[in-house]
């Protein structure tokens, strides 16, 4: 099975001390590329929960957005009247040094007392790493639901590409025999124009040689046996990739961690194979039936490199 690096999933735990948000967004990239939007507070949780996707996750840009909320009861507790005398007191004594010290705002009354975070950085962290598993599992749902859609859309393709490499292997007779009724009269006035006097004064082997030239000429120009071959052996190793790629399991990432199989950079080697192919039957077109069928294919090919780039 194959996964898309496109997805979203959201995590909210709450606690005894506050509520953590977690939100996870991921976009198609080379690499894997973790970014963080988080405020300070909770900053000790980006290198745990950096490991954990890691864990994961093969190739993507990932943004975490994480942000935080305290429960009401801790703010309440924050301006107490026992801390509220503490604070007249303190100013009490700063405005006899300083008598046109101002009163603080409420603003900064909360944000004097507001209790530091980073005391308690096991608590925080531990929450944020929960909320992290559960964005991390719709996470990767999404992204493997996405991978399947992506993958019954490259399967379609490559039946189309199928046809038309069965069509052109049908015709290649045909194409063959039409090649070689041409070559034949090309040949008769090549020789008709070297020799208007007739053959009886040409040696056999000069005679020979201009056939021999002639015909390994047609040789090279009309066998695309080879690059058909080719196709349809790219064709196959496709189809096993994309029925037989690894995803993330169904099972919760707290139980079961996924092996990822990076399938993504295989499949674009394997569609500039297949481009290369396509182009060489392109450059021994016999034919514009011929032609028509290398540009279809180039077309094709470029729709599945296209949608390759978001697997992971």
């Amino acid at each position: 099975m194959t996964a898309s690096m496109t997805a979203f999933g959201i995590g909210k735990v709450k606690v005894e001390f506050g509520t953590v948000n977690i939100e996870l967004r991921s976009v198609n990239s080379r690499f894997l590329d973790i970014q963080f939007r988080m405020p300070d507070e909770l900053r000790l949780a980006e290198q745990p929960i950096r490991e954990k996707i890691t864990q994961f996750v093969a190739r993507g840009k990932v943004e975490v957005r994480a942000s935080f909320q305290r429960s009401a009861k801790d703010t309440s507790e924050r301006l107490s009247t026992e801390t509220l005398n503490h604070i007249a007191s303190q100013l009490a004594i700063v405005q006899k040094q300083l008598p046109n010290t101002p009163s603080p705002s409420l603003t900064e009354l909360l944000a004097w007392s507001e209790p530091n975070l980073t005391t308690t950085p096991e608590s925080w962290t531990a929450a944020c790493l929960s909320a992290t598993d559960i964005a991390l599992d719709e996470l990767l749902t999404g992204r493997k639901r996405e991978g399947q859609r992506l993958v019954q859309a490259m399967l379609s393709t490559a039946q189309e590409i199928e046809g038309i490499v069965a069509q052109v292997r049908q015709h290649l007779p045909e194409l063959v025999a039409n090649y070689q009724e041409r070559l034949a009269l090309k040949l008769k006035d090549t020789l008709t124009n070297a020799f208007p006097n007739g053959f009886s004064h040409i040696a056999p082997s000069e005679l020979f040689e201009r056939i021999s030239s002639e015909s390994s000429l047609f040789a090279m120009r009309i066998d695309v046996a080879e690059e058909l071959a080719r196709l349809a052996s790219h064709l196959d190793e496709l189809v096993y990739l994309l029925t037989h790629g690894r995803t993330p399991s169904d099972s919760k990432i707290k139980i079961k961690q996924v092996q990822t199989s990076g399938i993504g950079k295989r499949l674009d080697f394997l569609f500039q194979e297949m481009n290369r192919e396509a182009n060489t039957l392109g450059s021994k077109s016999a034919s514009m039936d011929m032609t028509r069928a290398a540009m279809d294919l180039k077309l094709l090919i470029e729709q599945m490199r296209e949608q390759a780039q978001n697997i992971e």
